[in-house]
C-alpha cells in the first residue's frame, strides 16, 4: 500500500536539550513549540513484498542504507504492524536540511504518518506522536496542530505532544532568516550528549517547570512583549549550555550575531520582534502579523541573509492524496 503525508517543521519557544533515555528519546524537560506553515516535508511510503531492500530518496538523492535512521524507523513501524515488507520512501523538503531548522522534526513526522498508514496501522494522534518521537525527539511536536506542548513523561507512553492552541488562535509569525545553507558541524543528537558537561545545566533543569508555566500563561493572555522576552531569554539560556559544554558547541555565525543584536535596535525603533535560535546558525524572528512587512524590509538590507521564510501557525502532520511516485 502507498501513502503520502505532509508534516511541518516546528520552532520551539521552550527548548528541549538533553535526554533521560537515548533509545526512547525521552527529553530532560518538556517543551512548547509552534508548527510552521512554509517549512514542510512531503513523504511517500510504499511497502511491497516484491521489494528486495528498502530505498530512501531525499530531495532526489538516494541515501545509503547502512545505519540509516529512516530505515531504523521503518523497522519500528514494521514491528508494530507485524510485517516484513521492504519499503520505498521518497521525501522532498522545501527548506534547508541539517542547518538547525528542525528538518528532522518534519521529516520523521511525515515518515511516521505515511509509513504507519501504508503499513495498515490505525494509530491515534497520541500514538503517532510517540512513534515519531522515537525517530527524532522534536518530531513528536509536528504531529498535533498549531501550538503544541511535548509532555515531560518518564516513560514512552507518557512522553508525547498535545495541541495547546489551534493554528488560528493567535496571529504569531515566525520570520526565518537563512544566513547559511551549509550543514552544521555537530548534529543535535551528538550535541545533546554533552549537556552534563555544562556547569549551568543543573540550574536550567531546576527552573524548567516554572518557565513552561510562564510561557503558557503568556500564550493564554496573548501578552506578546512578555512572551517575546521569555522566548528570547530561553534561546540565550539554551546556547549558554552549548557554549559551556565540553567540547563547546558554537553554532552561530557572524550573520546570526548581527541579527540578534539588530533585534534590540528594531524594538527601539518600534518593531516588536524577538529572536530565537535552534541548534544551528539560522535565526527565527518571532513577531505578530502586523510587523512582518517592516521586518522583511529590514532583513532585505542585510548582506548575510540569503533567504527569508515567513511562517504562521500550521496544522500538524496529515495524509494527502498526491503521491511523489
Amino acid at each position: 500500500m502507498k501513502k503520502t503525508a505532509v508534516a511541518p517543521s516546528n520552532i520551539a519557544f521552550v527548548k528541549y536539550w538533553g535526554k533521560k533515555d537515548e533509545v526512547l528519546r525521552l527529553p530532560e524537560n518538556g517543551s512548547i513549540s509552534m508548527n510552521l506553515s512554509n517549512m514542510i516535508t512531503t513523504t511517500t511510503v510504499a511497502f511491497d513484498p516484491l521489494f528486495k531492500e528498502d530505498s530512501i530518496t531525499i530531495n532526489g538523492i538516494k541515501e545509503e542504507n547502512d545505519g540509516n535512521r529512516a530505515i531504523k524507523h521503518l523497522d519500528l513501524i514494521r514491528q508494530r504492524a507485524k510485517m516484513t515488507h521492504r519499503a520505498r520512501v521518497v521525501t522532498n523538503t522545501n527548506f534547508p536540511r541539517s542547518t538547525g531548522l528542525s528538518s528532522s522534526a518534519s521529516g520523521f513526522a511525515a515518515l511516521t504518518v505515511a509509513a504507519a498508514s501504508a503499513a495498515g496501522l490505525a494509530l491515534s494522534e497520541k500514538e503517532l506522536s510517540i512513534v515519531a518521537r522515537q525517530g527524532s525527539g522534536s518530531a513528536c511536536r509536528s504531529i498535533p496542530s498549531g501550538i503544541t506542548e511535548w509532555l515531560d513523561g518518564d516513560t514512552s507512553n507518557t512522553s508525547y505532544a498535545v495541541s495547546l492552541y489551534p493554528p488560528e488562535y493567535w496571529d504569531l509569525c515566525d520570520v526565518v532568516a537563512i544566513v547559511s545553507t551549509g550543514k552544521k558541524d555537530v548534529s543535535s543528537t551528538a550535541g545533546q550528549k554533552l549537556v552534563g558537561s555544562s556547569p549551568f545545566f543543573p540550574v536550567r533543569c531546576m527552573h524548567m517547570k516554572k518557565k513552561l508555566e510562564d510561557v503558557k500563561k503568556a500564550l493564554k493572555d496573548k501578552n506578546f512583549p512578555h512572551f517575546g522576552e521569555l522566548v528570547e531569554a530561553e534561546a540565550l539560556e539554551l546556547h549558554s549550555i552549548m557554549l559551556t559544554s565540553t567540547p563547546s558547541l558554537i553554532y552561530w555565525t557572524s550573520g546570526t550575531l548581527r541579527i540578534m543584536k539588530l533585534c534590540k535596535v528594531w524594538r527601539s525603533e518600534g518593531i516588536p520582534v524577538y529572536f530565537t535560535i535552534n541548534t544551528g546558525q539560522d535565526i527565527h524572528l518571532i513577531c505578530e502579523k502586523a510587523s512582518v512587512d517592516a521586518l522583511k524590509k529590514k532583513l532585505a538590507d542585510i548582506e548575510e541573509v540569503k533567504n527569508i521564510i515567513v511562517n504562521i501557525s500550521a496544522p500538524g502532520a496529515h495524509l494527502i492524496e498526491k503521491h511523489l511516485f
